[in-house]
């Protein structure tokens, strides 16, 4: 049909492209035009089928969901981009609406939710669940970390006392416990444990193996 709604698939696992492209089959007005599973793939696809809507993954092999959507746009300004994912941290939500995405989604979002964030995209309108709207204005409400007590608090999460962050960042013991006391205001936790734990789910940090 001429006026379906053309939906590109980014994901690098096979089994959840099925399943999405299974659940777009059924909606009479959209077909999936291309799937990729990876972000330079996805470039190269875009470029070829130019869909109306694209659904992307947030971890890509390489590029990262929000890279892959900076890069398309810098191409194609208006692409419309919904961001599906996993995971639900305040960093990388706003990462994503950041480089462009018109919509977050976790992947358990249901069907109608799904389906009306599409239709949305495609009309030019963001879409913002409730879940994601309320870790959006947690993550506003407080003041930005530095680029300084980052490091610091990517040093707490793999272990480091302050003597051992001091020596690696090459500052005194005592500016480290500065940091940390601005690090636990900013989180709005207790203490240095708290802090960890608010940093990883909220995305600001990763854990490193």
């Amino acid at each position: 049909m001429a006026d379906q709604l053309k939906i590109m698939l980014v994901d690098d696992h096979y089994l959840v492209r099925v399943g999405m492209a299974s659940i777009i089959a059924l909606e009479p007005d959209m077909t999936v035009c291309a799937e990729a599973s990876s972000g330079e793939q996805a470039q190269a696809l875009f470029r070829t089928h130019r869909p109306d809507v694209t659904l992307m993954d947030l971890r890509l092999p390489g590029m990262s969901g929000a890279e892959t959507i900076q890069a398309i746009r810098r191409e194609f300004p208006d692409a419309r981009i919904v961001m599906v994912s996993t995971y639900v941290c305040d960093e990388e939500i706003y990462g994503a609406l950041q480089a462009g995405a018109m919509a977050y989604l976790v992947k358990t979002v249901q069907r109608e939710e799904l389906m009306r964030a599409i239709r949305k995209a495609a009309a030019g309108q963001r879409h913002i669940p409730a879940e994601v709207a309320a870790r959006l204005a947690d993550r506003v409400a407080r003041s930005e970390l530095s680029m300084r007590e980052i490091e610091v608090l990517r040093l707490l999460v793999s272990g480091r006392r302050n003597r051992e962050i001091g020596q690696m960042l090459d500052i005194t013991e005592g500016t480290v416990k500065l940091h940390v006391s601005s690090i636990l205001g900013k989180l709005g936790a207790e203490d240095r444990t708290e802090a960890v734990t608010v940093a990883l789910q909220r995305g600001i940090v990763q854990l490193e193996f």
